[in-house]
């Protein structure tokens, strides 16, 4: 199994940006998949997750409304759209696989990790 992300950089409050994550290695269509982040000196915190098919998505309280997740199964990836972006965005952001019949929320829930990718929020 190898998760890549990928789309950081530095961009500025107001602004957007797209992650993606590239899988291989298993049957992506079968596996919920999610975006976690984690800011410097604080523990890696949920960001959002969706189904196998992209039909139910899940968010954390703090990117509702800015941020879209969805997935492509053709070319077995995930984005993470992050519209108006706020400095408190700023974190390095992992996609992972979702173990099956668990939560959404929690790192314990994902069995594989991708190797991050730094997004930069700064004017």
């Amino acid at each position: 199994v190898q998760l890549q992300a990928s789309g950081g950089g530095v961009v500025q409050p107001g602004g957007s940006l797209r992650l993606s994550c590239a899988a291989s290695g298993f049957r992506f269509s079968d596996y919920f998949m999610g975006w976690f982040r984690q800011a410097p000196g604080q523990s890696r915190e949920f960001v959002a997750s969706l189904s196998w098919n992209g039909g139910a998505t899940y968010f954390a309280q703090s990117v509702k409304g800015r941020f879209a997740i969805s997935r492509d199964n053709a070319k077995n990836t995930v984005f993470l759209q992050m519209n108006n972006v706020k400095t408190e965005d700023t974190a390095v952001y992992y996609c992972a696989r979702r173990r099956s019949r668990a939560t959404n929320y929690n790192t314990a829930d994902y069995d594989f990790w991708g190797q991050g990718t730094l997004v930069t929020v700064s004017s």
